[in-house]
């Protein structure tokens, strides 16, 4: 293999990588618009069959079926709310965001975990930074 080639492959391995990130940020905003609004069929199929959903504050990981079952309680308590994310890092396969959940009585700033393969979130763990989003 020449270096030519060599450099080839190698740019062809950049895109590959860049292309994953993307489609990962692409699942991660369809997630968030998702909650927001509480699309049981949206998120349903964002999630792998197998996912882990950890809640850090609550000491709780939920399957998909649990984490389904619980969008009746979130749809009452996101009514009115915003939602807004940035990636923070990418790293090993595993999507960083820093979340500011704006809810209409509070806020509260979120770092959430996303580990993603072919197009469903496989993983996800939440943990609160802050009781507002100053930080955001």
């Amino acid at each position: 293999m020449g270096c030519h080639s060599i450099a080839l492959a190698g740019t062809a391995l950049l895109f590959s990588v860049m292309s994953a990130r993307a489609d990962d940020g692409a699942i991660i905003d369809r997630w968030y618009s998702a909650l927001l609004v509480a699309d049981r069929t949206e998120l349903t199929d964002l999630l792998a069959d197998d996912v882990r959903i950890k809640l850090d504050d609550l000491g709780v990981v939920q399957s998909k079926q649990e984490f389904i079952d619980s969008i009746d309680e979130w749809q009452g308590a996101v009514a009115g709310a915003a939602i807004r994310h940035r990636i923070e890092k990418t790293e090993a396969g595993v999507t960083t965001v820093i979340a500011c959940y704006d809810f209409p009585n509070n806020d509260m700033l979120m770092q959430e975990t996303f580990a993603i393969t072919d197009n469903r979130i496989t993983a996800s763990s939440q943990a609160a930074i802050a009781e507002n989003c100053n930080g955001y």
